[in-house]
């Protein structure tokens, strides 16, 4: 089994900025499960150097193009160690192996007739390097820079796109899955209803030379994007190259959706034209917002990835990044919303499930983890791995890295509530419950040591530091359950350390903490301590007010206990067409169960600023269907005077905390 993923060769007209970074980290984490799964991988990223951009900037700053390019590409390359993003090659399209392959590729699908010499006027965005028509400008402007075009009449050679129309709506169509997610794959289908336009493949010496030369006639230099995307080919060596016959069978891209156009439209049909074999998938996502606008860097609020990476680590950046952004929507970035998600996933979840298993081994264990006999929990508890294995594996093969990550986490709140349910601290006192304390222990380290091979891929450093903790060889990590717990020892002692991730105090009005990785080196380990017992019912029932009690309609404290209601995530929310109130919203309800839910809320959310909140859902109302869709469930919200918002609970608990 192999595995070729590609980020965009990045242009190298300003510094690496935040998108960058996420395209770059989301694809180092897909290439790391694949790893972990027991894939052969090829990882591809790089700078595109050419056309009109490259030289006003090379210009502004007083060197040549060459110099420049030199300059920004060293920088990209610089910029992905920090944030452990690990490339197999690093392409970049002034290098000769890249230009001779493009120069080999015109002449190809020149030989074959589908190019030819004319003249066109259009309307031509400089910071594009692209002609707009009428239709695709909005309110006269190109829709991503906002700038209007200037209208360019040339002689240019053009691409033949026209011809391979038909191909190319009728290879989509057979391939549901070929862009994803869906959205972006109808987006692409609706442009092709429109008669496609051939592509002007070259720019006039007279006007541009920085390029590659068109082999077939010296005075014109290739388009950029008609170059860069072949870098795709160019980095594996086509056509003879061994990388190309192994890994080409398996490629996939990943971009922003900015960029849906040339990679679904004018590259498979390039690559239809010169006879290659089409990429696998296109993985489209959205973009990050900064104050409800695209982050770019024409508009000025682009944030520095690698500023972000060095004040909490690249660990906390790299998890909040994939766990934050639904792919293919739109998100928002915060520096809050960073703490926010440290504390509650990281300092909160995974770092107490690590301090309290590594605390209660030392204290009832000796600090080994022990030998045990299989019990009756034993069987549910593989059970419950399965299922996150399952569920995890599905969600990173259908490029869902945050709901690999949803799964991941409901096994580690599955693991810190069992250590209140078992309570080790209490099957200690008694020796007769030895073999049941063993069990419990042996579990937990199981349960961790798994945990740490899931989130490597995420948080390559904290799964290192937590197998090195359980005395566990890193370069072993697998999605096989079984195999990692046969490799624990027992007849050593673990590492009980400083917590991984330190909270996150932050007082009002001032910066976030320090670096998650800066942790003291060494901290009393705590004792764990029960949690206090719940109140009764009569107890919770007595501390409502009389006087609010008796202006209500009054049921039976038995009538209320048949109501479940838990909390749920949003993990993805849409429009339902035809209806102008409700939403569709697919919602996660714990331990691998989601819920398709219609809520009347579109006129006071729109859908993507549902994904990744915390809700309230009352989980066994009978199912209804609502627009023709079959709605299971249904969220709780507070309404006056017009106004409506969903209620949440106050602090992060987990999807499928019951509420009661």
């Amino acid at each position: 089994m192999r595995h070729y993923l590609t980020t965009p060769i990045y242009y190298v007209n300003a510094r690496p900025h935040l998108g960058h970074a996420y395209t770059t980290i989301i694809n180092d984490i897909l290439t790391r499960f694949h790893k972990l799964a027991g894939y052969e991988t090829y990882f591809l990223t790089g700078t595109d150097e050419h056309g009109d951009k490259i030289v006003q900037a090379a210009a502004q700053a007083n060197v040549s193009p060459k110099e420049y390019a030199d300059q920004i590409s060293a920088l990209f390359r610089a910029a992905w160690p920090p944030l452990s993003v690990e490339t197999d090659d690093f392409i970049r399209t002034t290098e000769p192996r890249h230009q001779n392959v493009v120069t080999r590729f015109l002449d190809l699908v020149n030989s074959k007739g589908d190019v030819y010499f004319g003249e066109y006027g259009g309307h031509y965005c400089f910071g594009c390097e692209r002609f707009y028509t009428e239709k695709e400008l909005v309110d006269g402007l190109c829709p991503d820079h906002q700038t209007k075009p200037d209208f360019v009449s040339e002689k240019n050679y053009f691409f033949r796109l026209s011809a391979y129309q038909d191909w190319l709506i009728d290879y989509i169509e057979k391939r549901p899955d070929f862009i994803r997610p869906e959205g972006y794959r109808s987006e692409v289908l609706g442009f092709l209803r429109e008669p496609l336009e051939d592509l002007c493949l070259t720019r006039p010496k007279s006007r541009l030379t920085w390029g590659i030369t068109v082999p077939f006639d010296s005075n014109f230099v290739t388009y950029v994007w008609f170059d860069a995307l072949i870098n795709y080919v160019s980095a594996l060596g086509w056509p003879d190259g061994e990388l190309f016959a192994k890994f080409w069978p398996a490629a996939q891209h990943t971009i922003a959706k900015d960029i849906l156009k040339p990679h679904a439209i004018f590259w498979p049909i390039m690559l239809k034209a010169a006879g290659l074999p089409i990429y696998r998938h296109l993985n489209v996502h959205g973009y990050w917002r900064i104050g409800q606008s695209k982050m770019s860097k024409s508009v000025g609020n682009v944030v520095e990835a690698l500023s972000m990476a060095d004040k909490y680590g690249s660990d906390p950046f790299r998890y909040f990044l994939a766990r934050e952004m639904s792919f293919g929507l739109d998100s928002d970035f915060s520096e809050d919303r960073l703490v926010d998600r440290y504390n509650a996933d990281l300092a909160n979840d995974l770092g107490n499930l690590c301090q309290r298993a590594t605390a209660m081994l030392v204290k009832f264990s000796g600090g080994r983890i022990p030998w045990r006999l299989a019990d009756a929990a034993d069987v549910e508890w593989r059970k419950r791995l399965e299922r996150t294995r399952s569920t995890y594996e599905s969600a990173f093969l259908s490029f869902n890295p945050k709901g690999a990550l949803i799964a991941v986490w409901e096994l580690v709140g599955y693991l810190n509530k069992s250590v209140d349910l078992e309570a080790p601290w209490a099957l200690a006192k008694d020796p007769l419950k030895k073999d049941h304390l063993d069990a419990v222990l042996a579990r937990l380290a199981e349960g961790l040591a798994y945990i740490g091979a899931l989130i490597w891929p995420v948080l390559p450093k904290t799964a290192t530091e937590i197998w090195r903790r359980l005395g566990l060889n890193p370069n072993r990590f697998s999605l096989d359950f079984a195999a990692i717990f046969s490799q624990l020892p027992h007849d050593r002692p673990l590492i009980a350390d400083a917590p991984l991730f330190p909270r996150i105090e932050v007082a009002k009005g001032q910066d976030s903490g320090p670096k998650s990785e800066s942790a003291p080196k060494s901290q009393d380990l705590k004792k764990p301590t029960k949690p206090a017992e719940e109140p009764s019912a009569v107890s919770q029932a007595q501390k409502v007010a009389p006087a609010a009690a008796s202006s209500l309609s009054q049921i039976a404290l038995s009538d209320f206990q048949k109501i479940q209601l838990v909390v749920g995530e949003i993990l993805t929310a849409e429009a339902i067409s035809g209806s102008e109130k409700l939403l569709k919203m697919t919602v996660s309800l714990g331990e691998a169960q989601t819920r398709t839910i219609c809520a009347g809320v579109a006129k006071f959310y729109r859908p993507q600023d549902l994904v990744g909140r915390r809700v309230v859902v009352l989980a066994n109302l009978a199912p209804a269907k609502l627009m023709g869709i079959v709605s299971q469930g249904m969220l709780l919200a507070a309404s006056q005077d017009g106004q409506l918002a969903l209620l949440a609970p106050d602090s992060p608990l987990p999807a499928g905390a019951k509420i009661s």
